[in-house]
């Protein structure tokens, strides 16, 4: 199994990404440890523990992170606006930047230490091919903050690719979700919403989770060891 003796932390692993990769992980060796604001969306998840856990409360992240001790870290919280610059709010825009890329700050920060003290570990964000790789119409909170997400893993990678520790980001395109059928039903309009973002993928389809998990256990695993600082599209040809 390729995460074998490994200890990994997984943020928003209540549904979707967060979810099928903290699985995953678990079926390749891991010692899971699962998250999610929503505690009640953790059951039946099958990993060596789960627990709420607001990434915005910074003492209780910190708290959480430092005390599972992880050799890998998974930032899946995230949320998504829709609009453009005029139709953003400041308050909009801080609870994205906090969610998409405070919550991965802290986080990194607090996981770090203990990496360079056992010498090594890997760091997985999820960030979007709606970000400094392509813009999207309608998505000017989200693609800002995923692009700062990109950013902050490229830095990580900077500080500490002498240390053992590798950061490296993931950019999915279009995934089938929960918060995604959300989005659609919220448009009014769910068959014509489905048909257009469907349409973004020069594949056809959308992406599936599982897709990205297998791609994060890449990343953690130690067959990805030569590899850090980068973004990794995974989108159905989105940024061809």
């Amino acid at each position: 199994m390729r995460l074998a003796g490994k200890r990994a932390f997984v943020t928003a692993a209540g549904q979707g990404i967060g979810r099928a990769s903290a699985e995953t992980m678990a079926r390749e060796g891991a010692h899971v440890i699962a998250t999610d604001l929503n505690g009640d969306l953790l059951a039946g998840l099958d990993v060596v523990d789960s627990f709420a856990l607001d990434v915005l409360d910074k003492s209780a992240l910190v708290e959480a992170v430092t005390g599972a001790r992880p050799d890998i870290l998974v930032n899946c919280s995230g949320v998504v606006h829709a609009g453009t610059i005029l139709d953003a709010t400041d308050e909009e825009f801080d609870f994205a930047m906090n969610l998409n890329v405070r919550a991965h700050f802290h986080a990194s920060q607090a996981v770090i230490p203990g990496m360079v003290e056992r010498g090594g570990g890997a760091i997985v964000n999820i960030a979007s091919v709606c970000s400094s790789l392509c813009g999207l119409p309608n998505r000017f909170i989200y693609g800002t903050s995923k692009a700062a997400t990109i950013g902050l893993t490229k830095q990580i990678a900077a500080d500490y690719v002498t240390r053992g520790i590798r950061c490296n980001a993931i950019a999915p395109g279009t995934v089938d979700s929960p918060s995604l059928h959300e989005r659609l039903k919220a448009t009014g309009d769910y068959d014509a919403a489905m048909t257009a973002f469907v349409a973004r993928q020069p594949m056809g389809r959308l992406g599936e989770a599982q897709e990205i998990a297998d791609l994060v256990v890449y990343l953690a695993s130690d067959e990805s060891r030569y590899m850090t600082g980068q973004c990794l599209a995974i989108d159905g040809g989105m940024t061809l």
